[in-house]
């Protein structure tokens, strides 16, 4: 058994996400907290400068990768049948309530550690989102065993018949690879379960010693000092990250780059390479 890990500090970042998220036309109304929204306004300017000097910043990153993620799942749900999903470290995310609005088919199941689940699940109750194929349950990612692990809440609430997408999105970053790489390696059971099963995620790559970097390193350090989290990024390349995810025994990764979505999707683009990465994985 490994030493417990930490996850609390995650939902502070959570805030902002969703406040980018809803002013993006993405989310619903009263989902994101008077906090989020007063976040986005201090965090304003910088965003503004961070765009013009270095073409970049952390809104389209944002963006970038939760549109992706968002057209991966509709080609699983559209192209292979996939019908069960479930979104880990859902936070704020508005994604559930999109999801069965556009495919009111699937079994989606949101989750996070239990004191966000509790604000999560009376939010879309209070909505009259929940039903028997919508439902928030409680999940620690490095809970090995018992009710909170990702593999009791898979098995208590899917079909086993049935390919699973798990999402976890805003999450990675804030652990160690060391650490992240646990939980990754832990899923890749859970998907052999139950063929045709798909991981979606994202990662950050390695700034370079550009102005941009040297302030995503600085956002880096603050993040870090605010959430009590290790924020880390976790790759050099698209390469690293591919390599190292076969490695813990996943058998097919894509990792992709959003500048090669630009003609496919209406994505915001950044006027350098972007440093966001999104992950797809399976076995």
């Amino acid at each position: 058994m490994h030493p417990p890990i930490k996850s609390t500090g995650i939902s502070f970042t959570a805030l902002y996400t969703s406040a980018v998220w809803q002013h993006n036309g993405l989310s619903e109304a009263g989902l994101t907290p008077t906090t989020g929204h007063a976040l986005y306004s201090l965090l304003t300017p910088f965003e503004g400068a961070s765009q013009m000097l270095a073409g970049g910043n952390i809104r389209i990153f944002l963006l970038q990768r939760h549109l992706i993620i968002d057209e991966l799942i509709a080609d699983a749900i559209n192209n292979r049948q996939v019908s069960q999903v479930i979104e880990v470290a859902c936070g704020l995310s508005p994604r559930g309530i999109r999801l069965r609005k556009r495919f009111p088919q699937i079994h989606m199941v949101e989750a996070d550690l239990p004191a966000m689940a509790a604000r999560k699940e009376a939010y879309l109750s209070s909505e009259g989102y929940l039903d028997a194929r919508h439902q928030v349950r409680p999940v620690d990612i490095f809970a090995e065993s018992g009710p909170l692990s990702i593999e009791a809440l898979i098995k208590a609430e899917f079909d086993a018949d049935g390919p699973v997408l798990i999402i976890t999105e805003g999450l990675t970053s804030y652990f160690s690879l060391e650490n992240i790489s646990r939980f990754w390696q832990r899923l890749v059971p859970v998907l052999e379960q139950r063929k045709g099963s798909e991981y979606l995620s994202e990662t950050y790559l390695q700034p370079g010693p550009s102005l941009f970097g040297t302030g995503l390193n600085l956002l880096k350090s603050a993040l870090g000092t605010i959430t009590r989290a290790q924020v880390s990024f976790h790759f050099s390349d698209e390469d690293s990250a591919k390599r190292h995810l076969t490695e813990l025994g996943f058998s097919d990764v894509s990792v992709i780059n959003p500048e090669n979505w630009y003609d496919r999707l209406a994505i915001p683009h950044s006027r350098g390479e972007p440093l966001v990465r999104v992950i797809r994985a399976a076995v």
